[in-house]
């Protein structure tokens, strides 16, 4: 069946586009450029259409619920609506999106006052993304559906369009000739599967839908996107010379799924759409056999060294629990997850992180104030956090060695020389201006041999044990006076009773900001209840597990399970920055906000790279310092540095792999990501 065109040509360059309704199907139209829009949901209202319209030349693809005339004949008889649908890449607005890049590019999706667009960074915070917990995350999908108007079939819609986007991103936009099975449960997550399983075979995957369950024992949303995945499997909806590209099967239990998992198909993807963030308990059953199933698939492609199948998780992988960073049960290890709105716990802290494989975080439509409005004290960092950092302290044509900061490094004994080095040589790499290693003078001649030449050294009083005695404080607190930033304890050790009294000295009468790590930590530990940071010489800690263990006064490990809670009440307490390190390291301000980084692998477990790590802070806070000046915010600046530090060792072992990396070359890939970030800034 088809309408008829409207009496009032739309206003080019559009054009008619047929539509063909049929039922509860997915209502199409194709637009002359090619471009095909659905329509399957029909509840959008007139004031919904409106507000898309407000948003001058854009693309976008409407959805809607039921054959409602009135709507149709609006929608194809409104001013500008020509504009709206116009070709995707063709306009300037598009190709600034883009790039600079021409050509069609994919749809977007209008949700009342939001627009999708897959390129721009989340606008849920001025410079981190929120991580938010799964009854947030509820409380934003509810109040988007009630305050906003926007359906939650459209919110479904959009989620399953964005998995697409991840996929085809994946294969380089070719998915020609791909197969796909999609494993969904029967809640929303499941609904969220039918729907990329629709959109798949839409652009010619062959797809298959398996429900763990039956559709009648399915409700709301969910239900409506499988009555319609079933119908388009039907006979019905191909013909004798084009077979749907979909099938549908149901898997109420285990007899079912022994049945049609023993077939050994080939498939390139397959998505894991079984359990969402509303998963609280281990899985058992057929669910259980299905995890158990794909860690079979991918021991064996991982044995026969293929890609494929990708494993792709909708929301979270299924059986995490999306609030804890501990797996609660057997789950999903996948290889891609895109997560909706906002990433959640299971997301991004390990080892539940570890499941998800790449995470991708995907703005479905929910509007920024419904994030900003809920409690957010845990925030991912990502590049554009580094990026604005890079620009703030970006090199200025009459800038010199002065005003990009002066590093002091406190560092090195006898014998332990090469951790000083990789400090001072890491801070000079990092941009600050100038560095100078003070060391004991038993140290000193094998600091100066390892270390860069541009790195200046100076002699310090020392133990008979060949490490700094208290009988250096003086000294050390007139070569402050002349530092922008202090960094103190790689190689230092801790054993002597002088070299502790010397490190709590220095530390208690600071004048500048002051990185504390390494045995400047152990001459602390536990620490002392009366030391506290301040916004003028704030303190910065930088343990890994086991120093954190003993600054709390604790041995038992477990104490430290909750890492985000544990770093908060230290840094809180203390009123101080602190960056547990570990896998997605930590960094806790005072005011009990948490940023995890995303950054790094296992390569910077190597000797050394702590060292190296300290020497970035270091030097990023003092050109914040002395760039910024009443402006610089130490926090900001040792989020960079975290992050930035990972992405030098992600390169390096790009280029190298992990096992063979070493500290030095964290070191010499610093220059490549500030490049990655910030390349204007870089460029005379």
């Amino acid at each position: 069946m088809s309408i008829a065109p409207p009496a009032e040509p739309p206003p080019a360059p559009f054009g008619w586009a047929e539509l063909n309704l049929a039922g509860t199907h997915p209502v199409s139209a194709v637009h002359p450029n090619g471009a095909e829009i659905f329509i399957v949901s029909l509840s959008i209202n007139i004031r919904l259409i409106r507000s898309c319209l407000e948003f001058g030349p854009k693309p976008v693809e409407i959805r809607a619920l039921s054959n409602h005339k009135r709507f149709l004949r609006f929608f194809w008889r409104r001013s500008g609506i020509g504009l709206l649908l116009s070709y995707p890449g063709k306009t300037e607005w598009m190709v600034q999106r883009q790039g600079g890049q021409g050509g069609r590019g994919p749809p977007f999706l209008c949700l009342g006052h939001a627009v999708i667009d897959p390129r721009l960074p989340s606008p849920y915070h001025p410079t981190v993304q929120p991580v938010i917990s799964a009854q947030q995350m509820r409380e934003v999908d509810r109040l988007t559906v009630e305050n906003f108007d926007t359906p939650s079939l459209l919110l479904m819609e959009a989620a399953a369009e964005a998995v697409v986007r991840a996929i085809t991103s994946h294969f380089s936009r070719d998915l020609v000739g791909k197969k796909a099975r999609i494993l969904c449960g029967p809640g929303n997550n499941g609904g969220d599967g039918a729907g990329v399983g629709r959109a798949l075979a839409r652009v010619g995957v062959k797809t298959d839908v398996i429900l763990f369950g039956k559709v009648n024992d399915t409700k709301g949303d969910a239900r409506t996107n499988f009555e319609i995945v079933r119908r388009l499997a039907s006979f019905e909806a191909g013909s004798s010379a084009q077979p749907s590209p979909l099938s549908f099967l149901e898997c109420p239990n285990v007899t079912d799924w022994e049945e049609i998992a023993r077939p050994r198909a080939a498939y390139d993807i397959i998505v894991d759409a079984l359990f969402g963030t509303g998963l609280t308990r281990p899985l058992e059953g057929v669910y259980l056999q299905v995890i158990q199933h794909l860690a079979m698939i991918r021991a064996a492609r991982e044995r026969s060294s293929r890609a494929r199948p990708l494993i792709v998780s909708v929301d979270i992988p299924s059986g995490l629990d999306a609030d804890f960073a501990e797996p609660i049960g057997a789950a999903v290890q996948s290889d891609l997850t895109v997560t909706f709105t906002a990433p959640k716990p299971g997301n991004v802290l390990p080892p539940a992180s570890y499941l998800n494989g790449e995470l991708v975080i995907a703005n479905i439509g929910s509007p920024c104030s419904l994030i900003e409005s809920s409690e957010r004290n845990l925030f991912l960092s990502d590049e554009a956090d580094a990026r604005q950092w890079l620009i703030s302290t970006r090199y200025q044509p009459d800038s010199y060695k002065n005003t990009h900061g002066h590093v002091l490094v406190i560092a090195g004994s006898r014998g332990y020389t090469g951790a000083a080095a990789l400090c001072g040589n890491a801070a000079m790499r990092s941009g600050a201006g100038l560095v100078t290693i003070a060391t004991p003078a038993s140290a000193q001649a094998s600091v100066v041999a390892a270390a860069v030449p541009e790195v200046m050294t100076t002699a310090l009083a020392e133990t008979d044990r060949g490490a700094v005695s208290d009988d250096a404080v003086d000294h050390v607190k007139r070569l402050a006076s002349r530092a922008t930033v202090v960094a103190i304890g790689p190689g230092l050790s801790s054993e002597d009773e002088r070299t502790r009294k010397f490190v709590k000295s220095v530390v208690e009468s600071r004048t500048t900001p002051i990185v504390i790590d390494a045995d400047a930590l152990n001459c602390l530990a536990p620490w002392p209840s009366e030391l506290r940071g301040s916004e003028t010489h704030p303190l910065i800690l930088t343990p890994h597990a086991g120093e954190m263990r003993r600054l709390i006064g604790v041995t038992d490990k477990s104490d430290l399970i909750d890492r985000v809670a544990a770093a908060r009440d230290f840094a809180v307490k203390h009123q101080l920055i602190l960056v547990l390190k570990g896998s997605r390291s930590l960094i806790a301000g005072p005011d009990g906000r948490v940023f995890v980084n995303p950054t790094g692998n296992a390569g910077l477990g190597t000797a050394g790279a702590g060292d190296t790590l300290t020497g970035l802070i270091a030097g990023f806070n003092a050109q914040a310092f002395a760039t910024l000046g009443g402006d610089a915010d130490a926090l900001s600046a040792t989020i960079a540095a975290l992050y930035i530090g990972g992405l030098a060792g992600d390169l390096a072992a790009r280029e190298m792999g992990m096992r063979t990396m070493l500290a030095s070359d964290i070191q010499a890939h610093f220059s490549a990501a500030v490049r990655a970030l910030d390349p204007d800034g870089e460029t005379p």
